[in-house]
């Protein structure tokens, strides 16, 4: 039976699959801390109360890396490089969704476009992260050691996701509405084809590793390629909707809740 459940299990029982899933984690969860980093470094002036929220995004993920490179060492096991079409971080950067790294190591300033760019970045990213972490949740539970790190990483996913609703509404009604509501499209659609992308790289991967049968790969690669129908038919909006978050300042001090607000991005 091929589910998420007994996929999961095959690549927690099976080392080579375990360090190439944990790799992978790994470096996209450092290149993110490093991204952040530079960002705060960055911050403009008009947007000075970011640099904190951001540093402190940036050490979330850098922590992240290291939970999932513990794991690896927990059993053993040492990181591997991630194959090229497996590395989602660089590919959304090499299709120029986010701020170049080019921009980043350079000492330059960075504007409030800038800013909106990096967030909204961000608000699509993170929302991938956060379902992806609690699916992992669900299918980790018998494996505590695993269990309890997803835990702490899923937690972390959720606030991140949630100062970016705070951040891009607080922009929005400063004026950007219109050019938040661009960005969030522009970049939703490009990161789902990524992700597909990624997806069927992963998967053929770990597939090799574990010696998947020809129809059991392909029943994967066309559930891979069902959920990009299925969001580039529409699902594709619930990234590129903002609301006021439960969790109010989630990477600053905790505010009182408000009243829910609202806005849709249309195609």
């Amino acid at each position: 039976m091929v589910s998420a459940r007994s996929i999961y299990g095959e690549i927690f029982d099976n080392d080579e699959a375990f360090r190439l899933f944990c790799s992978i984690a790994a470096s996209g969860e450092a290149q993110g801390g490093w991204e952040n980093s530079r960002i705060a470094t960055l911050v403009p002036g008009s947007q000075a109360d970011l640099a904190p929220k951001i540093a402190r995004h940036g050490k979330d993920e850098d922590k992240h890396g290291r939970i999932f490179t513990a794991l690896l060492r927990k059993r053993g096991l040492e990181p591997v490089a991630v194959p090229p079409d497996a590395d989602y971080t660089m590919l959304l950067e090499h299709a120029g969704i986010g701020l170049a790294h080019t921009r980043l190591r350079g000492g330059q300033e960075l504007t409030e476009a800038d800013i909106i760019t990096y967030l909204t970045h961000s608000r699509v990213t993170e929302q991938r992260a956060s379902e992806q972490m609690r699916s992992l949740r669900k299918y980790s539970g018998d494996r505590e050691d695993i269990a309890r790190a997803v835990r702490v990483i899923s937690n972390d996913e959720d606030n991140h996701l949630a100062y970016c609703h705070e951040e891009l509404l607080r922009l929005a009604a400063a004026g950007h509405e219109k050019t938040i509501r661009r960005g969030l499209r522009e970049t939703a659609i490009a990161e789902i084809a990524i992700y597909r992308d990624v997806s069927r790289a992963v998967m053929a991967h770990l597939g090799r590793t574990l010696g998947w049968s020809r129809p059991k790969a392909g029943l994967l690669a066309a559930g891979i390629q069902a959920v990009y129908v299925f969001e580039r038919l529409g699902g594709w909006r619930r990234m590129v909707t903002l609301r006021t978050p439960a969790r109010r300042n989630p990477l600053g001090d905790p505010a009182p809740a408000q009243p829910q607000s609202e806005i849709t991005v249309l195609p």
